[in-house]
């Protein structure tokens, strides 16, 4: 069992398992139990994963990865995959945020979706996905990634559509699935550039190698771009973003999973793993940096006005995606550079996994506890109806804003330091890593404020319970087409019990641990996981000697604090000011609380005219349609024209005959007689 080998086909093996044997064993003979194989699939392969990680860092410097061996998988004339996986330091990272916080989302979703008709079939999805995420992070050449790569995307659309009666959902999963491969047919394309520029090969370890000697080649630089490309759909980055507040539409675990150790977090992984192409083309890493940035205050500022808590951390979450995009584009053309920026990126991938899975299923806890209301108008002071879920969400928030010794601050503060230090460098382009980093300090105050205004209109203020919470017992189910049946009516409302679930309730208290002290315990001032990162075979540097950096210290935390003082300030002890204020704004208000007006923007200068070209296309296709048709109806006519002499009687086929043997001899005659 501790053969690296075995243990790197067992990771994703047992969710494979877990989900074969739900899909095909669940609907008929498991049913309501349909969640074990997909609970223990998943501490299996949290198990191995962890085994990954320690064998790694228990090995040599000489040796930072692990293969198995190789299998064809296809071969046509030159193009040749041999699939194998492998594992190194960045793999290993990988593996254990999905594989922890998946098994741990699959426990709270044994409480959110216990009333289910579709339970065994949102088991069996969700063990595919893990299935799907690991075998992504493990694969060895891009054409193995990009296969796994759209399992995730296919998962997603299942997940994200569970409820597929409600024509919300339905509509978001196709949202999620035609914009997310928007991007994928930009990533295809920067693989067959890389393939065929670059030795005919799609391994990871050959395309880095021979990439050295095409450095500055303007095909590199447009290959990284189109790479980026797939990680900016995955990632819900500027402009493919549309699609994940949308999906919201899905069951609360199901957006804890998406957002917190899945699928957005590929994109990241996609452009980490690929650090030593991007180094070679800083055209690329500025585009990254920039585009991250962007994102991250665009989503913070559209996240402040928003009513739906479950769409605020959505915004939360491509803002924070964001924040690690602006870190990996921090090379310019400087590998230690980069690799500083790339491990920042994915440690605060690390601890954002935690705390965001932490946040959601708080937010599933208030939104299947509300009777499904999850509108924060419509509640408020739930700190003593939901005390575990409060004092959970409350170590979620304070991760989030990145105060310190929660675990978002060191990670915050890491993004911070590569892109203060890319800011710092001799290259030209020094100063707009600078403006970079006044961005990124603006978006973190941004993200404690909203942040915290969720939490203080959620778990304070007077007590706001609404009637969904009573009539269904918090209970109800989401689904548009099955509704559980009401429980009786609740003679005293104080006695209602909201956290009677121990499945409710162990998932947050674990992540909660984590998202206090993960931060602290993986790096804190001894640095243990950014060391071990760099050993990671796209990065191989001998990471700088670390510093204290005191002035970045207090200008980060000093950004929270003041996000923190000013949302307390408006929702805390000056309720109703916030209001005030955006009267007296409301254009701007307007603006953010309908998102910038993206959706609709996209549905006149995308939607609009891919519609009338399918209307175009549907009267051409229609023409030539009618054409055929007609072509194919006159030996139809002709047929009925010359069915009434067929009519089997022997004395009219001889007339016929005689008549037509006249007439030829007749004109036989005629002609030779002129």
């Amino acid at each position: 069992m501790s053969d690296p080998d075995t243990l790197l086909w067992l990771v994703p093996g047992f969710p494979l398992a877990a989900c074969l044997i739900t899909a095909f064993l669940g609907p008929a003979l498991l049913r309501r139990y349909s969640h074990w194989p997909t609970i223990l699939g998943a501490l299996c392969s949290l198990a191995c994963s962890l085994l990954v990680l320690l064998s790694l860092y228990g090995s040599t410097i000489d040796h930072p990865e692990f293969h198995t061996s190789p299998h064809t998988w296809f071969t046509m004339g030159n193009f040749k995959v041999a699939f194998a996986l492998q594992a190194d330091a960045l793999t290993a990272v990988m593996l254990v945020a999905v594989t922890f916080c998946g098994t741990f989302i699959a426990i709270f979703s044994t409480w959110y979706m216990r009333d289910e008709n579709g339970y065994p079939r949102y088991f069996a999805i969700m063990s595919l996905f893990l299935f799907s995420m690991t075998g992504l992070v493990l694969a060895n050449n891009f054409i193995a990634l990009y296969a796994f790569w759209e399992g995730v995307g296919l998962c997603s659309y299942l997940l994200i559509g569970f409820w597929f009666q409600k024509p919300s959902a339905a509509a978001a999963a196709r949202k999620a699935f035609l914009v997310t491969r928007l991007g994928d047919a930009g990533m295809i394309l920067g693989i067959m550039l890389l393939w065929s520029q670059l030795g005919h090969s799609l391994d990871f370890t050959d395309i880095f190698f021979n990439a050295r000697t095409r450095a500055d080649s303007p095909y590199l630089t447009v290959a990284c771009l189109l790479l980026f490309c797939g990680a900016v759909g995955k990632s819900a980055q500027f402009p493919l973003h549309v699609w994940l507040p949308d999906a919201m539409e899905g069951p609360s675990p199901v957006s804890a999973l998406i957002h917190a150790a899945t699928m957005v977090t590929a994109g990241v992984y996609l452009v980490a793993r690929c650090t030593p192409l991007f180094v070679l083309a800083p055209v690329a890493q500025i585009i990254v940096a920039c585009t991250g940035a962007f994102t991250a205050l665009l989503a913070a500022s559209i996240a402040v006005t928003q009513f739906d808590l479950k769409r605020v951390l959505a915004y939360s979450t491509i803002s924070q995606l964001g924040f690690m995009f602006m870190a990996l584009g921090a090379g310019m053309k400087d590998k230690d550079l980069a690799v500083v920026g790339a491990s920042a990126a994915i440690f605060h991938l690390f601890t954002h996994a935690f705390f965001k899975a932490l946040l959601f299923l708080a937010a599933g806890s208030v939104m299947l506890s509300m009777g499904h209301v999850i509108d924060m108008r419509r509640f408020s002071g739930l700190r003593k109806a939901l005390p575990v879920t409060h004092w959970t969400f409350l170590c979620g928030a304070l991760a989030l804003a990145g105060v310190i010794p929660f675990s978002g601050f060191w990670s915050k503060d890491q993004i911070f330091d590569a892109v203060l230090g890319a800011g710092e460098s001799s290259s030209p382009f020094a100063w707009l890593y600078l403006i970079l980093f006044i961005i990124g300090l603006l978006t973190a105050a941004v993200t404690a404020f909203y942040t915290f205004r969720a939490y203080f209109r959620t778990f304070h203020g007077e007590e706001k319970i609404p009637p969904e919470a009573y009539q269904h017992g918090g209970h109800e189910v989401a689904d548009a087409g099955h509704h559980a049946a009401p429980s009786a009516a609740v003679s005293d409302h104080a006695e209602q019990k909201f956290e009677t679930y121990w499945a409710q309730k162990l998932p947050l208290i674990v992540l909660a641990a984590c998202a206090a002290l993960v931060g602290l315990v993986c790096e804190g001032f001894w640095h243990w996981l950014t060391d071990f990162l760099g050993r990671a075979t796209s990065f191989r540097v001998e990471m700088p000697a670390h510093h204290v950096d005191y002035f970045l210290i207090l200008v980060s935390t000093l950004s929270a604090v003041g996000g923190i003082a000013l949302a307390a300030w408006m929702y805390y002890f000056r309720p109703g000011i916030a209001e005030r204020i955006a009267a007296r704004m409301p254009r701007l208000h307007d603006l953010s609380s309908r998102r910038f007006l993206f959706d609709e923007v996209y549905g006149y200068v995308v939607v609009g005219p891919l519609k009338i070209a399918a209307l175009i296309c549907r009267f051409f296709d229609g023409i030539v349609d009618g054409i055929v048709d007609l072509i194919g109806l006159s030996p139809r006519v002709l047929a009925r024209i010359l069915q009434p002499i067929q009519n089997g009687l022997v004395q009219f086929y001889a007339l016929v005959m005689i008549v037509f043997l006249t007439a030829f001899m007749a004109i036989f005659v005629i002609w030779f007689n002129r």
